[in-house]
């Protein structure tokens, strides 16, 4: 069984994320929103009406999902 660590500071629309794998940051509202990772990673997504939702990750490295 493993750790995890997450504390969120938020100053307006931006947040800042700590957790045990570094600092990450995002902006956005409800609809719209970009999150850059520790590793460097951006993540744009997008929700839309009736409960939809696009999500998309540009670049960095990407770690095998468990």
């Amino acid at each position: 069984m493993g750790w995890q660590y997450r504390k969120t500071i938020k100053v307006g629309p931006f947040r800042i994320n700590l957790s045990r794998h570094g600092v990450s940051h995002s902006f956005g509202n409800r609809r719209f929103h970009v999150t850059t990772t520790p590793d460097g990673r951006r993540h744009v997504s997008v929700r839309l009406p009736g409960g939809f939702h696009v999500g998309k990750s540009f670049g960095g490295r990407h770690y095998p999902r468990h």
